[in-house]
């Protein structure tokens, strides 16, 4: 599940991470990224202590959605130990990401 947490710097919310962190990139004019929500709080709910969803507006944060190349919207970025180690793009069911994802944890 997404949660509401503020933090001074993108990079201080991915190395205070006691997991693994995966980065929601997406606008809130979007189609698609709308339909990525439920699908995350389902991958949020099975993945609930494996892993932490981070949702991103790259709207009101265009400076780490260009570090990170986001050129799709959405882009689901995986980080371990702060880097990042996997980018999806576009929707994803559930079934499928949570498969992807636990390939990667």
């Amino acid at each position: 599940m997404a949660t509401k947490k503020q933090f001074s710097s993108f990079e201080e919310l991915l190395t205070s991470a006691n997991v693994p962190v995966l980065v929601d990139f997406y606008a809130t004019w979007c189609g698609p990224c709308q339909m990525m929500a439920p699908i995350l709080e389902q991958v949020g709910t099975y993945l609930r202590n494996q892993i932490q969803i981070v949702k991103i507006d790259t709207d009101k944060y265009p400076a780490i959605a260009s570090q990170y190349q986001i050129q799709a919207l959405p882009t689901l970025v995986l980080f371990k130990n702060g880097q990042p180690v996997e980018k999806i793009e576009g929707v994803v069911q559930s079934g499928e990401l949570i498969q992807h994802l636990q390939t990667l944890l």
